[in-house]
């Protein structure tokens, strides 16, 4: 009997050091939790309560505007507002998201996406699910805080283009930064983010961007505003000044309208352009919100190509315009006599085959001034077989064709300047001597753009000089000199003054008190395959005209070139030359320049006094 009262009384005394033993190591895991949330990671929760209590919202700094050379406006901004859908909450977020949908006219399925698409991002941090807002979503938000807290403005400042497609392929267009770019940019760009995609916009998009800001607000446990904290105010990007000058370029979009092709104005003192027009072109006022991808899609399968600058990425064969390379290349090599001539009776034979000159009459004995001012072919074929396709390749190259000017625009195409290495390089096998022939006129294998053109004509006028060219107002511009014989410039500007003034291909363009000089050229659409998303499949030829003034060194050279014409390039091109060269000499005098915005069936018709190459592509030989 006393054995069990002696157990009875143990066994209360174990239970009770068991349940001593497990009341300390609650007490133990208990003060190890208050030791590890109060002091291990009391930073951390202060954070998150802090993320709870306040919340960041961006102020976005406006981009830096475009000026023209005399501070007119070419591209600025205007106020706007995004959607910004806040997502501290997440059920929050998902319990609004039906009315959220209703309210601000998209479908749920929209909604959706645009979280998804910014799922990576930290949940904190607002995101756009509606990059513009119309009034009514305006008033929505503005009278649903209450009720729907996880909606909040964002006033941006929109890209506008107040002149429309004007200068569209070299301003280029802004968009929404990439994936990739943000990768790439070293945490100075983020998702949502607006930055320059093409021409301008993208070339100097970080002097353009401008740094954003920041505005802090304390809101309660729903979302609700409360009150305000401190805020860091956006720096404005800067804005650039570029050397267009909006009435030159004003003349060229006004008649470049309803074409195809490409005008570059350039000083070529110091590479300044000032203008620069391709057609067709886009609107670059759809992409300052967000391009619907149908729209998107349609510009890049469009056959004509609108997204192309044909100015500086137009490889098209240069017709006799290039036959003042090869001008010079007779006058700077003396592998031919300087009063070399040639008989030209409407063709001729080289390697067994014929070649025709233009005017099937011919011209007569041709030495080298009248060659120019009537752009006869005979005497260039001929020429061309004595020089050779690497004496030609070497004067090409060393007057700018064939490689890239260097113009602060992204995307300049080189062009091809073919030579014996090359087709070896590239085909594979010897040069054929009548690809030669071709080429002494501007056919065959070899490309250009309308910038090179411009480049060389103001080199060969100014004995040398190839400034970089360049837009953007006193860029520290590079310079190549290349120096021609004096003998040599004399002779060939005198012999492209004569296109003009003495009864050559461009006897029409006259213009009184201006020493206007310059080449015309008619061409093939396009040799080895270069020209296959230039959209001009079913075209017949391609009309070219570079003129300048005055006729040594020059203060303005013109290039134009009119796709898929069929008269030549005096009649297509030659106007808009002559009409942006007087417009430039009007404004130096003082005088008003006119609104060249007449109709095309308004305007006077120009009537050459003779015919430019029409026909100087049927008998050449093809790849």
């Amino acid at each position: 009997m006393a054995i069990s009262l002696m157990n009875d009384k143990r066994l209360p005394t174990e239970r009770l050091a068991v349940v001593s033993y497990v009341i300390v190591a609650v007490i133990a895991l208990l003060l190890f939790g208050f030791w590890k949330l109060q002091i291990i990671d009391s930073d951390r929760y202060a954070q998150m309560a802090e993320r709870n209590r306040v919340r960041s919202i961006p102020i976005i700094a406006p981009r830096g505007s475009m000026l023209d050379r005399e501070g007119r406006v070419l591209v600025d901004n205007y106020p706007s507002f995004s959607v910004l859908l806040l997502r501290d909450a997440p059920e929050q977020v998902e319990k609004y998201l039906p009315q959220i949908a209703d309210g601000l006219g998209m479908t749920l399925e929209e909604v959706k996406q645009e979280i998804e698409a910014s799922r990576a991002m930290p949940k904190f941090q607002p995101i756009v699910i509606k990059p513009e807002a119309s009034p009514s979503d305006i008033a929505f938000i503005e009278s649903h805080r209450v009720d729907i807290p996880v909606l909040e403005m964002l006033m941006v400042h929109r890209r506008r283009y107040p002149h429309g497609d004007m200068l569209a392929n070299a301003v280029g267009y802004v968009g929404e930064v990439s994936a990739e770019q943000v990768d790439a940019s070293d945490s100075s760009l983020k998702p949502g983010d607006i930055v320059g995609k093409t021409g301008l916009e993208h070339q100097y998009n970080e002097t353009l961007m401008g740094t954003d800001g920041l505005r802090r607000v304390i809101v309660n446990s729903i979302g609700k505003e409360v009150g305000r904290l401190e805020q860091k105010d956006a720096i404005p990007g800067k804005p650039i000044q570029l050397t267009i000058d909006y009435d030159l370029q004003n003349v060229a979009d006004s008649y470049m309208a309803d074409k195809e092709g490409a005008v570059v104005a350039m000083d070529p003192r110091t590479g300044e352009i000032l203008a620069m027009v391709s057609r067709p072109t886009f609107d670059p006022n759809d992409f300052a919100i967000r391009i619907p991808n149908g729209e998107w899609q349609s510009l890049n399968t469009d056959p004509r190509t609108p997204l192309l600058n044909r100015a500086i990425q137009g490889q098209l064969a240069p017709g006799s315009v290039f036959k003042i390379v090869m001008a010079t290349a007779m006058l700077e090599s003396k592998d031919v006599p300087e009063n070399f001539t040639a008989f030209c009776p409407g063709s001729a034979q080289f390697y067994g085959r014929t070649f025709h000159c233009w005017r099937p009459a011919g011209h007569g004995v041709v030495d080298l001034h009248k060659a120019i001012v009537d752009s006869c072919d005979v005497f260039f074929y001929t020429l061309g077989q004595r020089l050779g396709i690497d004496e030609i390749h070497k004067y090409g190259t060393a007057l700018g064709l064939g490689r890239r000017t260097g113009i602060d625009l992204p995307g300049e195409e080189p062009g091809l300047m073919p030579s014996e290495e090359w087709v070896q390089r590239v085909y594979h096998h010897k040069w054929y001597a009548g690809e030669t022939i071709s080429v002494s006129i501007g056919q065959g294998s070899v490309t250009v753009t309308p910038l090179q053109l411009a480049r060389m004509i103001g080199a060969v006028a100014s004995g040398g000089d190839l400034p970089q060219p360049h837009l953007l107002k006193n860029l520290n511009a590079k310079m190549e000199r290349y120096p021609l014989a004096e003998d040599t410039v004399e002779e060939v500007t005198q012999g492209m003054y004569g296109v003009i003034n003495e009864g050559g291909t461009g006897a029409s363009l006259k213009l009184q008190n201006i020493e206007f000089s310059g080449k015309s050229g008619t061409a093939q659409l396009m040799s080895y395959g270069a020209g296959s998303k230039m959209g001009q499949k079913g075209k017949e030829t391609n009309g070219w005209f570079v003129g300048y003034a005055p006729r040594r060194n020059p203060e303005i050279v013109v290039a134009a070139v009119i796709q898929g014409s069929s008269e030549h390039g005096g009649t297509t091109a030659g106007p808009v030359v002559r009409d942006i060269v007087k417009a430039y000499y009007d404004k130096k005098s003082g005088i008003k320049i006119q609104e060249y915005t007449a109709k095309k069936e308004d305007r006077p018709k120009v009537m050459p006094t003779s015919v430019d190459d029409p026909s100087v592509t049927q008998d050449l030989p093809s790849r």
